[in-house]
């Protein structure tokens, strides 16, 4: 049964090569080698990033790996550390630009058809990053990645995805029918989560939970209908706690708020099945309809599923074949607009 990975990452040497060729053009870009093997940036006034993993770059263990667990395609957005949410809007709509060609030419460069690409857009402006949305999507890419938070450098404030700025975008995605796939960043990092690779355990899915949240009572998902939001990481704790969302919902509403129905924005959106666990994955089945649920891996990070297939596939699911298979790959082909049979 075939198989489309909706959720991975790919850093493509091509970007650091290309980088030093072009170092005039992007003046406001570092990159230095590490002992690691890899390289690490510094955009703009943010900090350097952490070390590159090696398997970001590595699309030949990549490959191996998509062999090993029968994934036919592969949906890959960049590294979310490099987005670049921090530059001047000028020279945001000229980066993102920069690593959308860059990823899409290193994909084709692999001619082997196994790979699709999300861009990035400069987030730190609605009116360009939906001019840069609309130009990448044109150019081949499904749809876009975005972070859950725009940490826009020390002298701006930090806007949240229902920021009124970012409205000329949300209308764009909407008008486009876009994949937008909602992905974690490392914001507000909370000290206690350092320890135990609790950041990428709790910290993330919790970030995830806080961005769903304001996207839901701002009612994003219900303002513009065709904007397909998908959530990393299954929804973060945010199916979990939906009722508590709706119970605010409704004390709120009473008090004359201003404010969207959760639950009403909560059917809008799509999710990926990286929960590892079968029982986690059954309550969000029972939670959305199963169009909502696509198969991810968050590949290639050590974090990542490594047997993603085996969550949907799991015997105590009790999953037909016919649900397998929309989880697997159905579900992708119809959100994405993937002719599979064009690539495999």
């Amino acid at each position: 049964m075939k198989a489309i990975d909706i959720h991975a990452h790919f850093l493509p040497e091509l970007l650091v090569k290309k980088l030093s060729e072009h170092q005039n053009r992007f003046p406001y870009i570092k990159v230095e080698a590490v002992p690691e093997g890899t390289v690490r940036f510094k955009v703009g006034d943010g900090k350097w990033t952490r070390p590159v993993h090696p398997n970001l770059m590595n699309i030949s263990k990549r490959k191996q790996s998509l062999r090993e667990n029968e994934i036919d395609l592969q949906i890959n957005a960049g590294w979310l550390d490099i987005f670049g949410y921090n530059l001047p809007p000028e020279q945001g709509i000229e980066w993102s630009r920069f690593l959308n060609d860059t990823l899409l030419e290193a994909i084709e460069r692999e001619g082997d058809n196994k790979f699709l690409a999300l861009a990035t857009v400069p987030l730190q402006d609605g009116e360009l990053a939906a001019r840069e949305l609309e130009r990448s999507m044109k150019d081949g890419h499904l749809g876009v990645m975005v972070g859950s938070w725009i940490d826009r450098g020390e002298e701006k404030d930090a806007l949240d995805l229902d920021h009124s700025s970012l409205e000329p975008f949300w209308q764009k995605a909407s008008e486009l029918g876009a994949p937008v796939f909602l992905h974690p960043v490392f914001a507000g990092e909370d000290p206690r989560t350092k320890p135990l690779g609790m950041v990428n355990t709790v910290a993330r899915p919790n970030e995830t939970t806080v961005a769903l949240s304001r996207l839901l009572y701002s009612g994003i998902p219900q303002r513009y209908p065709r904007v397909k939001i998908i959530v990393s990481h299954g929804g973060g704790t945010l199916p979990y706690i939906l009722g508590r969302l709706q119970r605010n919902y409704d004390f709120l509403s009473e008090k004359g708020e201003d404010i969207y129905n959760p639950s009403e924005g909560f059917k809008f959106l799509y999710f990926d099945s990286v929960v590892f666990e079968p029982k986690a994955l059954k309550f969000l089945l029972d939670m959305v309809e199963e169009e909502k649920i696509l198969l991810g891996s968050d590949d290639p990070f050590p974090i990542r599923d490594p047997r993603p297939r085996r969550v949907i596939e799991a015997e105590e699911l009790k999953l037909s074949e016919a649900r397998k298979k929309a989880l697997l790959y159905g579900n992708a082909l119809k959100l994405f607009n993937i002719d599979i049979k064009a690539k495999v």
